[in-house]
């Protein structure tokens, strides 16, 4: 199939991660900026606010408050519309760093974790090494009142989540194992009847965004591009990105633009390297469905 091109929103960014959609502004983790920052549809860029870990994966709860993760302390961290911050949760469950979320509209949040040093490990063993042989990582439950349970074991580098509409299930893009990954969510926030949802394979899952035909859009962290797959594995579009392209998710007022995190690699810049990544969108496509 032809694949679509997608025009530039910001750049300057240097990892951009984690992409929402909250009132107006797409909201995004910079990693390595150690900033949480927002846009406009119009393309101005602003820091919300910098952080001193890198953070990762937002969400927020019902009374307005923001969830971050911060990767290397392994903490939620709440903050109050007036600036204020405590410490949501500890997760000392997991495994090198804490990564991607998905929050619900109960607050109830899902965490992954890195599982163990990826770079460090490709640098050592090679990246076929580690593809077939790695430490596996949890995802874990968060309560609104922050405690936490984990409730997944064996995870491939979790990473990017959505939740279905319906708030049943649970979908997980397993970075290492080239696969999303379904879940059943249970009354009490349990997971069960784990399940291969589709292959990817030889695209690499990173972030994940659900749209309303019930197909997920994948960005691929090893690829120049965005892909929207089928349950059971159909490649229904294709984006081309121009850089790999870490995250995604559907957004704009009417939910049918659709917002794309690149950067020229996910290791860290040397000290004093310019900003790379950029941010890019397609519009008109079907709309966002689900959390977050």
């Amino acid at each position: 199939m032809p694949a679509r091109t997608a025009q530039v929103l910001a750049e300057g960014l240097y990892f951009g991660e984690c992409p929402r959609w909250h009132e107006g502004r797409l909201w995004f983790s910079d990693f390595f900026g150690h900033a949480v920052m927002s846009v406009s549809m119009a393309g101005d860029v602003r820091t919300e606010f910098e952080m001193d870990d890198q953070p990762s994966g937002l969400g927020w709860m019902p009374d307005g408050s923001m969830l971050v993760v911060s990767m290397g302390k392994r903490q939620i961290i709440r903050r109050f519309g007036d600036g204020k911050t405590t410490i949501h949760a500890e997760l000392p469950h997991a495994g090198f760093r804490a990564n991607d979320m998905v929050v619900d509209r109960m607050g109830v949040a899902y965490v992954g974790d890195f599982g163990f040093d990826l770079h460090a490990d490709i640098e050592a063993r090679g990246i076929e090494s580690v593809l077939a042989d790695h430490p596996t990582a949890c995802i874990a439950h968060i309560a609104p009142d922050g405690t936490v349970r984990v409730v997944a074991e064996g995870m491939h580098f979790p990473n990017g989540m959505v939740i279905t509409p319906d708030g049943r299930t649970l979908i997980v893009g397993e970075t290492l194992a080239g696969a999303l990954t379904a879940f059943d969510i249970e009354a009490d926030g349990m997971l069960s009847n784990r399940r291969v949802w589709a292959s990817t394979w030889p695209r690499v899952p990173d972030g994940i965004a659900l749209n309303a035909d019930g197909a997920v859009w994948v960005a691929n962290a090893v690829a120049p591009e965005c892909v929207l797959i089928a349950e059971g594995g159909e490649v229904l579009d294709v984006i081309e990105t121009g850089q790999p392209c870490f995250a995604c998710m559907l957004g704009g007022d009417d939910g049918r633009t659709l917002f794309m995190m690149t950067a020229p690699t996910s290791v860290p810049p040397e000290q004093g390297a310019p900003p790379m990544g950029k941010l890019l969108v397609v519009d008109g496509l079907s709309p966002h469905a689900g959390y977050p």
